[in-house]
């Protein structure tokens, strides 16, 4: 199932609340979220298998058409469409020109209103009539990603509407990301989490080595100005980037890790094709 919506509506944390761990990073930065991600929820009975998607938006150089690629070419071969949407927002253009695409595709359109928490009822009611004008939905839900609220009820609301058929992936996997790219992406949350205004659009991390107690990354920029942020004065910021990280890594390869994190400039990356292939974006 894919899951589609507007940057910053909280996709990747909806993904992670509905497989009940972490399989994608999350951050308060737009288009964080650069790669389709399977996050994969287990039960007694099924396999749920979410594709995380970027956000949809206008390409402006290689990378974001390799993203919106990413999208058109995941709407393929789908059982259903989780749209999310945010209630804290004014639902609009945007979020119309979404329901458009999930809407014509011809199967059935789980709407998600995410960000319930802390609304009072009638304003969750109006965005829920607003949110109904988008098209033919099969079911809608009001949901807290970050608390948990109305989960479960959207959770069992698309296994319904899953085919029967076979396991896509082993039970105990939970995402389809290389163990390299996973460690990749805790390093670049934390990067986007300690950077602001646009040097988190122009980070990239780049896993060199991944040994059984050490792991080498580089965090790349495009310009020594951004390079200087990312460091930090006396190199404190990314020693803080790395000591955010290195808990969540610890977690995934399942022992403690030697990080190490470099920063380079790799000018225009974004506009890299080569490069971009090697990141799998």
């Amino acid at each position: 199932m894919a899951v589609a919506g507007r940057p910053n509506v909280g996709k990747s944390t909806l993904v992670n609340a509905l497989c009940g761990e972490k399989v994608a990073i999350v951050s308060d930065k737009p288009q964080s979220t650069r790669r389709r991600i399977f996050g994969i929820a287990n039960g007694d009975d099924f396999q749920l298998v979410l594709a995380d998607l970027p956000g949809f938006q206008r390409p402006l150089d290689p990378l974001t058409e390799h993203m919106q690629r990413t999208v058109d070419s995941s709407f393929e071969a789908v059982d259903a469409v989780v749209l999310v949407l945010s209630a804290r927002e004014r639902i609009g253009s945007g979020d119309r020109f979404v329901g458009r695409r999930v809407f014509g595709l011809d199967v059935p359109v789980v709407i998600a209103l995410n960000k319930v928490d802390r609304l009072k009822p009638g304003h969750v009611a109006t965005q829920m009539e607003a949110a109904s004008r988008l098209g033919d939905f099969h079911a809608l839900h009001p949901v807290s990603a970050k608390t948990g609220d109305g989960v479960p009820a959207l959770r069992q609301e698309l296994v319904t509407l899953l085919p029967e058929g076979p396991l896509y992936f082993p039970r105990e996997q939970r995402t389809d990301l290389p163990l390299e790219v996973q460690v990749a992406e805790l390093v670049r949350e934390q990067a986007l989490a300690l950077t602001k205004d646009e040097v988190p659009h122009a980070i990239t991390v780049e896993v060199e080595e991944l040994g059984e107690r050490a792991i080498q990354a580089n965090v790349l920029v495009e310009t020594e100005s951004q390079k200087q942020i990312v460091v930090g004065k006396g190199a404190t910021v990314v020693r803080e980037i790395g000591r955010r990280a290195r808990p969540a890594i610890e977690l995934l390869v399942g022992h403690p890790v030697y990080l190490e994190l470099r920063v380079k400039v790799r000018p225009r990356w974004r506009r890299d094709e080569t490069l971009l292939e090697r990141l799998g974006l």
